[in-house]
C-alpha cells in the first residue's frame, strides 16, 4: 500500500496510530430532545453537531467538554458522563480522537456565539443529512446510554469506511 492514504478503517495501523488532535464532544439530551448546535467556524464548520473542542493541555476531556459548551453556547451541561469514543483518521494526515460525552441538563440560556448557532431537535427528528456522516452510526448508542467506540476514515468530509463496536 506505499504510496495511497488509508481508505479503509483495516488499512490504519490503529496500535501505533497517534491523533495530532485530541478532542471532545458534548450533547445534552432532555425532554426528548437533543441540543445542537450549527457550527460556524473551525473543522465541520457549517454542519450541525455537539458543541466540542480542542482538549487544552492539562485539561480533562470531561473540562474540556464542559468548557467548549460554555464557550459556544453560554450554557454550563449538568449530569455530564462519558457516552463514547471516536477515532478519525483523514486522508490528508489529520487524525483526530474524540471523547464523546452526554449531559442530562445544563444551567443558563443557550445563546447563539461567535463560534456556534443553538439549535433543538426532537430525537425523532436528528438531521443527519447535515451532520457528520459517521453521527447517524453511534448515534443510537449515545440516546441508549450504551458505551461506544468507532475508528473511521474520511476524505475531506466523506466517509470512507467505519467500525462500530457496542457495549
Amino acid at each position: 500500500m506505499t504510496g495511497r492514504s488509508p481508505r479503509s478503517v483495516d488499512d490504519v495501523d490503529w496500535a501505533t496510530w497517534d491523533p495530532n488532535i485530541r478532542a471532545t464532544l458534548l450533547f445534552v439530551i432532555r425532554d426528548e430532545q437533543v441540543l445542537l448546535i450549527h457550527k460556524k467556524r473551525g473543522i465541520g464548520a457549517g454542519k450541525i453537531n455537539g458543541p466540542g473542542g480542542k482538549i487544552d493541555p492539562g485539561e480533562t476531556a470531561m473540562e474540556c467538554a464542559v468548557r467548549e459548551t460554555q464557550e459556544e453556547l453560554h450554557v454550563t451541561a449538568t449530569g455530564v458522563a462519558e457516552a463514547g469514543r471516536l477515532w478519525f483518521d483523514f486522508v490528508d494526515g489529520t487524525k483526530i480522537h474524540c471523547i464523546v460525552f452526554r449531559a442530562d441538563d445544563f444551567d443558563g440560556e443557550p445563546t447563539e456565539t461567535d463560534e456556534a448557532v443553538p439549535l433543538w431537535f426532537t430525537l425523532d427528528d436528528v438531521p443527519f443529512e447535515r451532520m457528520w456522516q459517521d453521527d447517524e452510526l453511534w448515534f443510537p448508542s449515545l440516546l441508549n446510554r450504551v458505551p461506544f467506540e468507532l475508528k473511521a476514515t474520511f476524505d475531506d468530509d466523506q466517509l470512507l469506511d467505519a467500525q462500530l463496536s457496542v457495549g
